[in-house]
């Protein structure tokens, strides 16, 4: 190490130099088909950068970063090239978990630490492949907890840590660090007009990481609690302007079979009549989001109380919440 450095500036090299080895670029890939040949051909997706989880070889990334692959490859911080499996995934949370054969000397874990007990003026380090670049360190403070943000299927994220550290296309899935080099966040969005770093960036916090990831491992995806029903594709019900959430299909034996919830059904004219919930225990349920953000505080077999409307009647019935799994 040079001589005459600052003791911050000793600190950002010892972080970026222990840390670093567990930081890897991934690859997603899918299948396209030639017109004329009809030849299948694989090809790059996009990338995005992830974390060694343990010397398993179990890697941890964004959900976003692996949503429209097929295939996956990680590349570790010494050059070398793993395909990889996909583990498990948490899409309301955008975290997944990638699994790759690496050697376990070549798998340093990062050491998790707590986003409980962070400030507001703290130091952050990010590591990840921004642009493709990779092992790109950037730095900054933390501008602010106890952030919100929507998740692609449009839940709520709470506790997102905000940071002025430079987080630009491909850092997604990487990890965010105190100055002690323990992982406090995975670095998932920017707030920008012009799709680049604009000094917002926000991290899903370590806390949520260390409550999601084992079970994803575990299990291939979270348990929670739900009703048992397929909703209307949101793009269809904002066409059709419901307000709430429509319901299309009740599995049998369901919670919400079980509660007298009804499948869309088409009567004699050719007229769709959908069950639309508009609240659970008395709160609003606009969307999606809302509906998702009541149940994550709830477990399989709470009770709860179903408002919703049928033929442009409230009725309201009590649902026993049942175990829902996201599968991989």
């Amino acid at each position: 190490m040079p001589s005459g450095l600052l003791p911050d500036e000793r600190n950002t090299i010892e972080v970026f130099r222990h840390v670093s080895r567990s930081v890897a670029n991934i690859t997603s890939k899918g299948m396209t088909r030639n017109f004329f040949t009809l030849d299948v051909t694989e090809i790059p997706l996009g990338s995005g950068s992830g974390f060694v989880w343990d010397r398993e070889g179990h890697i941890v990334t964004n959900f976003h970063v692996v949503a429209e692959g097929t295939s996956f490859s990680v590349t570790l911080a010494d050059g070398s090239v793993y395909d990889a499996q996909l583990v498990g995934r948490e899409p309301n949370k955008d975290l997944a978990v990638l699994h790759i054969g690496a050697p376990s000397a070549s798998l340093p874990p990062i050491q998790p630490g707590s986003s409980s007990d962070l400030v507001v003026g703290q130091k952050v380090l990010a590591i990840g492949n921004p642009f493709g670049l990779d092992q790109t360190l950037t730095t900054g403070i933390i501008s602010a907890l106890g952030r919100e943000m929507k998740s692609v299927t449009g839940t709520t994220i709470h506790d997102v840590i905000q940071t002025d550290a430079s987080i630009n296309p491909g850092n997604s899935g990487g990890p965010l660090l105190d100055s002690s080099g323990r992982l406090i966040g995975i670095n998932t969005a920017i707030y920008s007009q012009v799709g680049q770093s604009a000094g917002i960036g926000f991290a899903v916090p370590v806390n949520t990481v260390l409550e999601i990831v084992p079970q994803l491992i575990q299990f291939g995806g979270v348990k929670r609690a739900g009703f048992g029903v397929e909703m209307l594709p949101e793009n269809r019900a904002r066409q059709w302007r419901v307000v709430g959430v429509a319901v299309m299909t009740v599995t049998a034996g369901s919670a919400a079979a079980k509660a007298g919830l009804k499948s869309a059904w088409q009567d004699d004219a050719g007229g769709i009549h959908l069950d639309v919930i508009t609240a659970i225990d008395g709160k609003s349920v606009e969307d999606y989001g809302d509906m998702g953000d009541i149940l994550e505080d709830h477990e399989p077999g709470d009770r709860v109380k179903v408002t919703y409307m049928r033929d442009g009647r409230e009725h309201q019935t009590e649902v026993v919440l049942q175990e829902i799994k996201t599968n991989p």
